[in-house]
């Protein structure tokens, strides 16, 4: 079942010209000149219940101006959003009941209250239960380790408990749907990973549709199985991350340490096989995996070679998203924007 429908969602924002110059600064104040800014640009898309899916995209792609729309925050210039049957920014009062949000650069959190205090006040904002939010206090509380902290003043929290709190009072009434909206920027690994864990438990104990936009591309890697990538305020890929890594992910790294000095073949060149060195002089095969496996290659080597170790790597997530940027010229993006509306 569909939980959110957006259908050829456009955003335009209307900024006014800055000009250089004391005299165009006078003139700017009678005579004042617009731009149109196109944020979102006829994305569509459908999200079912359960899912997480990564949003991600470079700085300025639109991804939070989309997030905004479904939250109800801004209104589309065109197109339709549909979340939980409800139209986001004509019912406002009752989609934000049914949603949570987490914006990594603000917190909803009282500032100079406890911890403690701003759940109990998010607990009478949304009605919640006694029972319940004991209930979701206690699950909660275990695993982001709020017992820690959350006697202490918001102002008072580093960045990482200030986060684990965040997701806390986003997650206490029970949304059907989250965005997080970079909720592990700045964190260290430790906080990155309880954060993970706490939104795995919660997809996969009650179901909870959680969209993510990130620039960690660890946590798509460890957290979605279907992602979105946008630019330019269109929508470029949506599908399952595995197929991504299929598609754009097809040179694979062999680093190999070899008792004897390894001297680069020419029959593994005509195999299309690169060769470099790693900063520790071990010798370090690129290759197209798609065309050759690994294991012609190590078979090749111990043939001619003692091999201490090996160790094969895939295209890390991030340089597969980089070349799906680069892949596409801004004609071959519009029309594969056309082929996936």
């Amino acid at each position: 079942m569909a939980l959110i429908q957006v259908e050829n969602l456009r955003k335009e924002f209307k900024r006014q010209k800055r000009k250089d110059g004391f005299w165009p600064l006078m003139k700017s104040l009678v005579y004042r000149e617009y731009e149109q800014k196109i944020a979102v640009e006829g994305i569509s898309f459908t999200i079912g219940e359960g899912e997480i899916v990564g949003y991600i995209g470079p700085n300025g792609a639109g991804k939070s101006t989309t997030i905004k729309m479904m939250a109800g925050i801004l209104v589309p210039t065109s197109g339709v959003v549909r979340v939980n049957g409800l139209v986001p920014f004509e019912n406002r009062i009752e989609n934000a009941r049914r949603i949570g949000a987490v914006f990594g650069q603000k917190s909803q959190l009282w500032w100079d209250t406890p911890v403690i205090e701003s759940l109990k006040l998010t607990k009478y904002m949304y009605d919640i239960p006694e029972d319940r939010f004991a209930q979701n206090m206690a699950m909660f509380s275990d695993i982001l380790g709020l017992d820690e902290f959350k006697n202490v003043a918001v102002r008072a929290l580093s960045l990482g408990q200030r986060m684990r709190a965040d997701l806390c009072a986003a997650l206490l009434h029970d949304p059907a749907i989250v965005y997080l909206d970079e909720p592990t920027i700045g964190l260290d690994v430790v906080v990155k990973e309880r954060i993970r864990e706490f939104i795995r438990e919660i997809n996969r104990d009650r179901g909870t549709t959680v969209i993510l936009t990130t620039h960690d591309m660890a946590d798509i890697e460890k957290l979605c199985s279907r992602v979105m990538v946008v630019d330019h305020g269109k929508l470029m890929y949506d599908g399952n991350l595995q197929t991504l890594k299929n598609d754009y992910g097809n040179m694979e790294t062999m680093v190999v340490d070899t008792v004897e000095n390894f001297v680069m073949d020419e029959a593994l060149q005509d195999m299309g096989v690169a060769y470099s060195q790693t900063e520790d002089a071990r010798n370090q095969l690129i290759y197209d995996k798609n065309k050759m496996n690994s294991s012609s290659i190590i078979k090749w080597i111990m043939e001619r070679y003692t091999v201490r170790d090996f160790n094969v790597k895939e295209t890390e997530i991030e340089e597969i998203i980089r070349k799906l940027y680069a892949g596409f010229s801004q004609e071959e993006k519009i029309e594969r924007q056309e082929v996936m509306v």
